[in-house]
């Protein structure tokens, strides 16, 4: 048989392969006087080829155009860039790659496809024994067996029947496993901690997305959709809960709790998916893909900061609470940066899986292991600094009423004034329990009467403390959510009031459209504030998950105070996610932190996010503590911002470098 070869990319000329001994070899029945072209091109030339004729808008690695004559076979294309690829993922020769795209090209145009699975067996079948006459091994074989159909390991059948479970690409079954893999995805987190399910889970997903190229960006949507909804549901289904906490509210917003999970997984459902997307349409080196898609998924954290007004809940850097030398390293870069180590390990172990020999991928590995081993290191100091204590530190107090949002309602008048007036009684026998504070703090929302401009604070006065508190207050008609400080005569000193709202819970986003309980207004934003020697950094309810964002520039409080109320969210895993991101705020800062909460968990939290007291949930109580170990750290230092820029840098360098280094193999 007759071979033309086409050399329409250069670098196919430094290969020293024999397409003409190949092609005869496939050639099953063919006679002397046949004939066939096979053009040696690129991903350019070969992605044209198969939008204009095939419909798919991608390059592939082989072509066949079969004419459906027994002189003039047809033609085959073969890309070169891809072949690459595809032989450095696989970890096998590029020649051999080659050999087994001409096989598979020439079988093509003698009538053999794999559209069918019966047929798809045939034809490897025969591809299988053509390689192997020509000294190339089973391309469908994986490296650990040393026999195809595992007939000669121990527990043979069980393997062998794993072996022919296949999860179609775009199959019901994947997107079954998609979302198994989602739920699973969201127990890393508290309450539960089991952070191997998340590493497992999102490794599960982001091999599903890279083993078959996306033809576009819809349909890898909708690969990872289940994946990125259910994960989204999963963590933040607790918020409905609010609307079952009151009676009266309950109601009238019953009907939005079903839209509102909806809107939950279509939101988190787009948000997530992003890095899945970009990385299966990215075509490149398995050892430049955790880069690619570790960064993605970091700039994605950094825009939740504030995309819908922001809610950067669940940093996939929290499941490392449980390991305190782990989750200080985010006193260097921040739960962006450890997020950033996290995922590219995940993707770096999928990767090397996948292709065990090959040596890039095993540098990418270094390179994340040598970033965890720095953020251990640095984790270690932080945590030697968190632990310096101060002679001057004030004794705190905080105070944990634990009263349901019933007994805070307000239903006439006259139950309006008893339960207020029962609830400032609980709150004055809670802090005027025996001991000494300097301070005492109350959670958000406690005091029931709204502060007016000119007011007083009675409760200061009556325990004749500093006192700092939560309550409503109301200024040139607007009424604002606020932490009230007021001196031990009981005059109000500071007004600090809460600037970043709640969605549907504070304000409404869209207007009349969505009902929402409350319109509040904002407050100015980041202070410091005084009581004698001591300052802090105030912070009400979820403010403090926004990094970056409650110290103002050149400022150095002793503390941060936080007042919340999670009496909305009972026992669900958000009131135990909400202290694991004061923790994350505390190692990020470098600050402990003083957290007051009405129905609990308050804490106080050093600034390697220790806990050294608290009181659990639903419990009435008080507990007095001190707080110590401020200092700066370096995230806090260089800033959000600028350390999502680094990030981004060295994804950057390390992607383009590796991918140039792999090209000039071959160049």
């Amino acid at each position: 048989m007759k071979v033309y070869v086409n050399y329409n990319d250069t670098r196919w000329r430094k290969c020293k392969i024999d397409f003409e001994r190949i092609a005869n070899a496939a050639a099953l029945q063919c006679g002397p006087d046949a004939e066939v072209s096979i053009t040696l091109t690129n991903d350019s030339e070969i992605h044209n080829l198969n939008r204009e004729y095939r419909g798919i808008d991608r390059p592939t690695n082989v072509l066949s155009f079969e004419l459906g004559d027994d002189i003039l076979l047809g033609d085959i294309y073969i890309s070169f860039d891809t072949v690459l690829r595809e032989a450095d993922a696989q970890n096998i020769s590029f020649d051999d790659h080659v050999t087994h795209m001409v096989v598979h090209g020439m079988l093509h145009l003698q009538g053999y496809d794999h559209i069918k699975n019966r047929d798809a067996h045939r034809m490897e079948n025969m591809e299988i024994k053509i390689l192997k006459n020509l000294n190339v091994k089973n391309p469908y074989m994986d490296d650990s067996a040393v026999c195809s159909d595992l007939s000669c390991c121990p527990g043979n059948k069980f393997f062998t029947l794993l072996q022919r479970i296949k999860i179609r690409p775009d199959g019901f079954w994947q997107y079954v496993i998609m979302a198994v893999l989602g739920a699973v995805a969201a127990l890393g987190f508290a309450p539960f901690n089991i952070w191997w399910a998340t590493l497992i889970a999102i490794a599960g997903a982001y091999k599903l997305m890279v083993r078959v190229p996306s033809r576009n960006v819809w349909r890898a949507f909708l690969r990872i959709l289940p994946f990125s909804a259910v994960y989204a549901i999963t963590m933040f289904w607790w918020v409905t809960n609010s609307i079952y906490v009151v009676p009266e509210l309950a109601a009238q917003f019953a009907i939005w709790t079903v839209p509102a999970l909806i809107g939950i997984g279509i939101v988190g459902g787009i948000i997530f998916a992003i890095p899945f997307v970009i990385i299966s349409r990215i075509r490149t080196f398995p050892a430049c893909r955790p880069f690619l898609f570790a960064g993605m998924w970091t700039f994605v954290l950094w825009l939740r900061e504030w995309l819908f007004t922001g809610f950067p809940w669940n940093p996939i850097a929290n499941i490392t609470m449980p390991m305190p030398m782990i989750a200080n390293s985010m006193s260097l870069w921040g739960a962006l940066g450890l997020t950033f180590v996290i995922i590219g390990l995940i993707a770096t172990v999928v990767e090397i899986l996948g292709a065990r020999r090959d040596k890039y991928c095993w540098t990418t590995l270094v390179i994340f292991m040598l970033l965890v081993f720095l953020g251990v290191a640095w984790g270690h100091k932080n945590i030697q600094l968190s632990h310096r204590v101060s002679e001057n530190s004030p004794v705190m107090r905080i105070v944990q009423p634990a009263r349901s949002a019933s007994q805070k309602a307000t239903h006439s008048r006259a139950d309006a004034l008893r339960n207020a007036t029962e609830n400032v009684r609980m709150l004055s026998d809670l802090a005027g329990a025996p001991g000494n504070p300097d301070v005492v703090v109350f959670p958000e929302t406690s005091y029931p009467f709204v502060i007016v401009d000119g007011d007083n604070m009675p409760l200061a006065k009556m325990l004749g403390r500093d006192t700092v508190i939560g309550a409503n207050s109301y200024l040139n008609g607007n009424m604002y959510n606020s932490m009230i400080v007021a001196s031990p005569d009981g005059e109000i000193e500071t007004v600090y009031s809460k600037s970043h709202l709640v969605p549907f819970g504070e304000y409404r986003p869209f207007g009349d459209i969505i009902p929402t309980p409350g319109q509040l207004s904002r407050g100015a934003g980041a202070t410091v504030i005084n009581i004698g020697n001591f300052s802090f950094a105030p912070a009400i309810c979820y403010e403090i998950i926004f990094s970056d964002s409650l110290i103002p520039v050149g400022e150095n409080p002793n503390a941060i105070i936080n007042i919340t109320n999670d009496t909305w969210f009972g026992t669900t895993p958000g009131t135990y996610q909400h202290l694991d991101m004061v923790r994350r705020y505390a190692i990020e800062s470098g600050l402990p932190i003083v957290r007051a909460n009405y129905s609990g968990i308050s804490a106080f939290v050093l600034s390697d996010g220790t806990i050294t007291s608290q009181i659990p949930v639903g419990h009435a109580g008080y507990a007095d503590g001190v707080v110590f170990g401020a200092h700066m750290t370096l995230y806090r230092k260089i800033g959000r911002d600028w350390w999502m820029f680094v990030i981004l840098m060295f994804s950057c360098i390390c992607t383009i470098s590796l991918y140039t280094i792999q090209q000039k193999k071959y160049l």
